[in-house]
């Protein structure tokens, strides 16, 4: 599958790229004129300086990285976000910082993962009865530990 990407500016670093082979998603990265500082507790959006064409029938997913959210407690606040097939924007990322120190977001850095997934798009049919499950209502964790 091909996802038309365009750039903010001429320089392809702001590319989304894939860092291994089998990698599911390809690495987004901040494109900034100057660096971000996210506080603890706060949150930033940091643009990507790329719009995408999602092929319809699928979306984007964006989603944590798992070396800054396990090393700095920097993750992406509506995960995952989503970026529909109709949406040509530029891509930013929600980031919030749950750490105990400032984290600063620089330019070129890679800030969080961009994943393409197919959807079904449901019909809603309304219904006076659902079927019956051992589970029913339950929720929220109603199952224990």
């Amino acid at each position: 599958m091909k996802v038309k990407v365009s750039l903010k500016t001429n320089d392809k670093k702001y590319l989304p790229q894939r860092m291994s082979q089998h990698a599911a998603g390809s690495d987004l990265v901040a494109c900034l004129e100057k660096s971000i500082e996210i506080d603890p507790g706060t949150v930033k959006i940091i643009p990507t300086g790329i719009s995408i064409e999602v092929p319809q029938g699928y979306e984007a997913q964006v989603r944590p990285r798992s070396g800054l959210a396990f090393k700095h407690g920097i993750t992406v606040l509506n995960t995952p976000g989503t970026i529909d097939a109709d949406y040509r924007g530029e891509v930013k990322v929600i980031l919030i910082n749950h750490g105990e120190e400032a984290f600063l977001i620089e330019d070129g850095m890679r800030i969080a993962q961009l994943i393409i997934n197919k959807v079904e798009i449901p019909e809603f049919e309304l219904s006076e009865e659902l079927s019956d499950t051992k589970r029913g209502s339950g929720g929220f964790g109603h199952t224990g530990h």
